[in-house]
Order: C-alpha cells, then sequence, then structure tokens
C-alpha cells in the first residue's frame, strides 16, 4: 500500500519535470533561432559594408588614376592619397543595396541605411532581416525583423616615396641645354614610386603610363577592411 502511495505521489513531480524540461528546451530553441537570424543580419551587414567600399574603390581608381594618368606624374595628388588621408568617393551605396538582398534583407531607411564615413574613407550600414523572426515562444518579437549595422573602410596598401631632387649636371661639349623657351621640349620625370611592402616597389615610368597591363589594379593599391569603430 505505502509503495503505491509514493509512487501516485511522485508521478506529478516526474510529470512538472517533463514539462519543465520541454519549456526549457523550447525557450533555448527559440533564443538559438532569435540568434541564427540576428547573425544572419550581421553577415548581410558586414556584405554590404564590405561592397561599398570595394565599389567607392574601384570607382575611385577608375576615374582619378586610369581614368587621369596624369595624376601618377603629380607628386602632391599621390602623397594626399597615400601618405595623407584620402577621402575617395561617396559612390558604394548602390553596391550595398544589392549584397544586403543577396543575403535576404534591406538597408535600413529609418537609420539612414548606408552613409559615406565624414573622417575617412568608408561606409557605414544598417541593415534589416526582409522575414520577421516567425512564430516562437518569446513574446513579442514574432514579427520583429533582425537588425544590424557594420562599418568597412579603403586604406592604402602603398605609400608614395617622392623622387629625390637631382641638380642639372653641368653640359659637356656640344651638348645644347634644355630650350627654355620651350618647356614643352622638356621630358617628363618619374615623381618617384609606390612602396607597397613586401619587397614590392613600383616605380612610376612616364613613358608606359599608358600601358595599362603595368598599372597596379585597385586591389593592389587600397586595401578593404571591416572596421569595429
Amino acid at each position: 500500500m505505502s509503495d503505491s502511495r509514493e509512487s501516485g505521489q511522485a508521478a506529478p513531480i516526474y510529470i512538472t519535470m517533463v514539462a519543465g524540461l520541454l519549456f526549457l528546451a523550447l525557450a533555448l530553441f527559440a533564443v538559438g533561432q532569435a540568434g541564427a537570424k540576428h547573425s544572419g543580419a550581421q553577415s548581410a551587414a558586414d556584405a554590404a559594408a564590405l561592397a561599398a567600399a570595394q565599389e567607392s574603390r574601384d570607382d575611385f581608381v577608375s576615374l582619378n588614376i586610369l581614368g587621369n594618368l596624369g595624376n601618377l606624374l603629380n607628386p602632391e595628388f599621390l602623397d594626399d592619397i597615400f601618405n595623407g588621408n584620402p577621402v575617395g568617393t561617396p559612390v558604394g551605396c548602390q553596391a550595398a543595396a544589392r549584397f544586403a538582398d543577396r543575403n535576404e534583407a534591406v538597408l535600413d531607411g529609418e537609420v539612414n541605411g548606408c552613409l559615406p564615413l565624414g573622417d575617412r574613407w568608408g561606409f557605414e550600414v544598417h541593415v534589416r532581416t526582409q522575414k520577421p523572426m516567425g512564430a516562437t515562444i518569446l513574446p513579442g518579437i514574432a514579427d520583429k525583423k533582425a537588425e544590424a549595422s557594420a562599418t568597412a573602410v579603403v586604406e592604402p596598401r602603398c605609400t608614395f616615396v617622392p623622387a629625390e631632387d637631382e641638380e642639372n649636371p653641368p653640359t659637356e661639349g656640344d651638348e645644347s641645354p634644355p630650350d627654355e623657351d620651350n618647356p614643352g621640349d622638356t621630358e617628363p620625370v618619374s615623381p618617384g614610386s609606390l612602396d607597397c611592402g613586401d619587397d614590392t616597389m613600383w616605380e612610376i615610368d612616364p613613358e608606359h603610363l599608358d600601358d595599362l597591363d603595368l598599372l597596379p589594379d585597385s586591389a593592389d593599391l587600397f586595401s578593404v577592411r571591416l572596421a569595429q569603430d
């Protein structure tokens, strides 16, 4: 008799424990589901920010270097871009929108979804997922969409090394001095070189600037990375 009474008393306890464990498992599943949504939003934000920075980098190189090779002979331009604080171009947010969409997200227009940085070359993006969290036991989040933000910056890979100033050597024999009345007869000289590290030095040769195969591409000149601030 006592054993049957103890068994009857223990049954509700077991049922309560099982119910509690099931609820805990469902809660953990819901938290994991929410975490996965946020992780997906963060991946979309990272991809969008990187795409914006890369688009800006490629646009800058296309317009200001490949599209204007004379800038490569301008030491002030080279010093500002590679040794200073380049700002680049504001082009990039369309690429950010495309990559956000590929990751099932959209730029969050309520918080200026894509903006160029004011103090450096880069972009800050804010995204939200296209689909809400969905049915869950956690209250108030079923219709909520995950949000995330990311910042990507463009930085020079190279530094500009100006050519050393050299005095014109005295003329000898029958050599004629440069015609000062016809400065156009003077051949352009190299302003210097770009030191891109790892023993990579690109000498700027005025005679071969029109050979685009010899020019570094945008990824050789500028890196793109995510920034934490």
